[in-house]
């Protein structure tokens, strides 16, 4: 193993370390030093826990982060171990796991977006944001679709409450209000 250096608060640690770390955010890490980038100031940390993925052969699942050395408020050197930490022969990547876990964050990522209103004040996307609490909404441009029948259109009052039936159209307008009344107070 290269015994390439690097220095955290002052404190030279060769990759390959074993450390635990608090971060400024108040997070706890564990795990081994992998690299260090000086002109980004990036640590790559490899942390790992036993899990077993059949009865007879456990196995090491490694979760690999990247963290800026500034944001580390004290670490512990617990060990200088003398295994290469980048030891192909001792690394498997999951690759279907891996792409799961990207189509997943993917359609997380799409139905996000796909809440978030375009060309509309903080205000609107605030009332989007309560009616969606309790009933289900989506956006047709700057237009609030609700339960896909009630439609609210800028300026978003209760008198811009259009379509669906008397009971629908009343619940819509009486959370409008609510939430109109609950903005201008936390104003």
């Amino acid at each position: 193993m290269e015994a390439t250096m690097t220095s955290i608060k002052g404190e030279e640690l060769a990759v390959g370390c074993v450390v635990s770390m608090k971060t400024t955010l108040g997070e706890d890490i564990d795990g081994q030093i992998l690299a260090f980038d000086r002109p980004s100031n990036l640590l790559v940390i490899q942390e790992g826990r036993r899990i077993h993925t059949c009865k007879s052969q456990p196995s090491v699942r490694r979760n690999v982060r990247l963290l800026k050395a500034g944001y580390i408020r004290e670490f512990t050197l617990l060990e200088r171990s003398e295994e290469d930490p980048l030891d192909v022969k001792q690394c498997f990547v999951d690759l279907g796991c891996l792409r799961t876990r990207e189509e997943t964050a993917m359609r997380q990522a799409m139905v996000e977006s796909e809440r978030i209103g375009v060309g509309v004040t903080s205000e609107a996307q605030c009332l989007f944001d309560a009616l969606s609490k309790t009933l289900p909404v989506y956006w047709d441009k700057t237009t609030i679709v609700v339960m896909n029948d009630v439609c609210v259109s800028s300026p978003y009052l209760p008198e811009n409450v259009i379509g669906g039936t008397s009971a629908a159209n009343e619940r819509v307008k009486k959370v409008l209000d609510f939430e109109r009344k609950r903005l201008n107070t936390h104003q």
